[in-house]
């Protein structure tokens, strides 16, 4: 299993083309409320809460630990991706003992490709740091943009199960494969 306590954390952040990828820090906080007060991000992940709840219950400096990330566009925090390192307390799932990505974004950016690009940034920083991890992922059928998206960052399916009173996708993206340098051979070169 992964020890994402043993990264470096914050790690520097990551520059994208458009994008900053970085540790959260207390200015997140509004878009950290926002993002679990919404309906829209909380339709298929058990609901929005209420704000009054998540303005009492969310520290100034939201909770800053491995494997969590802030998606900055210009100054402004629009989504937080996160590499979770389950611990295996919830055997029932398939994400025991593994790393699972996650991802949330508010709703007036989404369709841009934001989450892309922050997500794919996030795995290859992870893949720097522990390249033979897998990666997991978890979301519900329903939500066919996660699912897309899973895919196009080479998450592959692996089963589907039921949980939270839905079919819920499962996809893994395998460890990233280093190859061995190719041997240069030398050969002579002549003059024409």
């Amino acid at each position: 299993m992964a020890d994402l306590g043993s990264v470096t954390w914050p790690p520097a952040p990551i520059r994208t083309e458009r994008l900053l990828v970085r540790g959260l820090e207390a200015r997140d906080r509004p878009t950290v409320v926002d993002l679990n007060a919404s309906p829209e991000v909380g339709a298929y992940i058990g609901g929005a809460r209420p704000r009054d709840e998540l303005e009492r219950s969310i520290p100034e400096v939201p909770r800053d630990r491995p494997g969590q990330f802030a998606v900055d566009l210009d100054g402004t925090a629009i989504g937080v991706v996160t590499l979770d390192a389950h611990d295996g307390e919830h055997e029932a799932s398939p994400a025991a003992g593994r790393v699972e990505l996650g991802y949330l974004f508010l709703p007036e950016v989404w369709g841009r490709g934001y989450a892309r690009e922050a997500c794919a940034a996030t795995l290859a920083w992870f893949a720097g740091v522990l390249p033979r991890e897998p990666v997991v992922l978890t979301t519900q059928v329903a939500n066919e943009r996660s699912v897309r998206l899973a895919r196009r960052l080479g998450f592959v399916e692996a089963m589907r199960f039921d949980a939270y009173g839905a079919e819920q996708w499962f996809g893994i993206r395998p460890p990233v494969r280093v190859s061995p340098p190719t041997p240069v051979t030398r050969r002579q070169v002549t003059a024409p």
